[in-house]
Order: C-alpha cells, then sequence, then structure tokens
C-alpha cells in the first residue's frame, strides 16, 4: 500500500509533466528578475529613433557578415558568430554595446540575453542574436531558451530585442560551410509567448558513485 508522501509525490510529479503553456515573456522576465520588459511605443519619438537607427545597425552587421563569411560546420553555429558584427556594429552607431553584467557585476556569455547597449538617450536595451532559416520558419521548431538563474543577466527596466538574420551556405572552406545572410527581422519581445517543460537531471558525481556501478573494467 502507498503511503501518503508517496502519493503526494507522484501527484507532484504529474503536474511537472504538463508543461506551462502560453506565457508571456514580459510576465516571465519580471518574476524571474524584478525589472520589466519595456513595450516598443511607435509613437513614442525616442523609441522611433532607436527603430530607425537599428535598422541601420542591422544592414551594416549583414554587409559585414556578407563581407567576410562565417565558416562553420552547422547552421545553429552561426549566432554566435553574428553576436559580435551586431556588437560591432551597434557601437560604430554610438551605441555602445556589451556582454550583458550579471546582479553579481559580472560579464556573462551564455544565456539571454547576448547583448546590452545604450542607445542615443542613455537608456539600457538589451539584445538576443538569432539566425532563421526561410524554409522553416512558420514551424514550430523551438527557437527560443531562456533558463532561470541565480545569475541573472536582467538588472534594468528595458527594451528586449531580437535581431535575427536570414542565412544560406555560399560556398565551402574545405569541409566547412561558409554561410552569408539575406534578410533580417528586428522583433520586440514583450508579448513573446513561451511554454516551460520541466525536466529531470544529474551529475557525473552522482551518475557515477560507486553504489549504482554494477561492472566496470579495462579495455
Amino acid at each position: 500500500m502507498k503511503s501518503k508522501l508517496s502519493n503526494n509525490l507522484e501527484g507532484v510529479i504529474s503536474q511537472m509533466l504538463k508543461p506551462l503553456k502560453g506565457i508571456s515573456l514580459d510576465v516571465v522576465i519580471e518574476g524571474l528578475s524584478g525589472y520589466k520588459i519595456i513595450p516598443f511605443d511607435s509613437n513614442d519619438e525616442k523609441d522611433t529613433k532607436l527603430l530607425s537607427a537599428l535598422k541601420t545597425v542591422a544592414i551594416n552587421a549583414g554587409k559585414n557578415i556578407n563581407l567576410n563569411g562565417i565558416c562553420r560546420n552547422r547552421p545553429n553555429e552561426v549566432g554566435n558568430d553574428i553576436e559580435q558584427f551586431v556588437k560591432d556594429a551597434l557601437n560604430q552607431h554610438n551605441m555602445p554595446a556589451t556582454t550583458p553584467l550579471t546582479i553579481r557585476g559580472q560579464h556573462k556569455s551564455t544565456g539571454y540575453p547576448d547583448i546590452e547597449f545604450v542607445d542615443m538617450f542613455g537608456r539600457i536595451n538589451y539584445l538576443e542574436c538569432k539566425t532563421f532559416n526561410i524554409d522553416n520558419i512558420g514551424t514550430s521548431q523551438r527557437s527560443f531558451y531562456l533558463s532561470p538563474s541565480e545569475n541573472f543577466k536582467i538588472t534594468n527596466d528595458a527594451h528586449h530585442f531580437v535581431l535575427s538574420f536570414e542565412i544560406y551556405v555560399s560556398d565551402k572552406d574545405g569541409f566547412k560551410n561558409v554561410y552569408r545572410c539575406k534578410s533580417w527581422k528586428l522583433i520586440s519581445l514583450e508579448k513573446l509567448v513561451c511554454d516551460v517543460k520541466y525536466e529531470f537531471n544529474s551529475d557525473n558525481k552522482r551518475l557515477y558513485a560507486p553504489e549504482l556501478i554494477l561492472a566496470e573494467g579495462k579495455i
């Protein structure tokens, strides 16, 4: 006969296996960090000037990507290289860009978002760099990820943007593909709809614990 504790645990785990759906990113960010996503306002003069500047940034970054090409084995690796092109374009447009500082005051390259920049009005903004393939842009393939962290990279109320480039293989460099871009999209993220899917994980110390090993040997 199962104990009350066992039944309760089964109930909790059963609920965890049901993903949370339809949560807007502004709710997620404020819940995790205490800071708000400032919505982009097309009626605000400052926001329209920022939009104009970011269009120029996107075009300049794209031109430099195409001038240099990005050599990678797989398309999902290209976004890491695009980040520096975008930072350079922001800096050239007098919008200082850097890797965001965490709540502990450290620059952290991994995790959301990729870039923190200051616009012409002295406002802090966050920007994530992405790539897309025009053939699957309308599919349910997952393309945006955010994980909770004790050392989160959101430390201000700010606009949150994605700058995404349509990439394609232009030629080969040895065994690697050379990627360039055809187009770009600038996205405001406050109403991005997100889902949460839980996972169970462990680590090497627990996985390879002596009491779990049934047999081992050398080759």
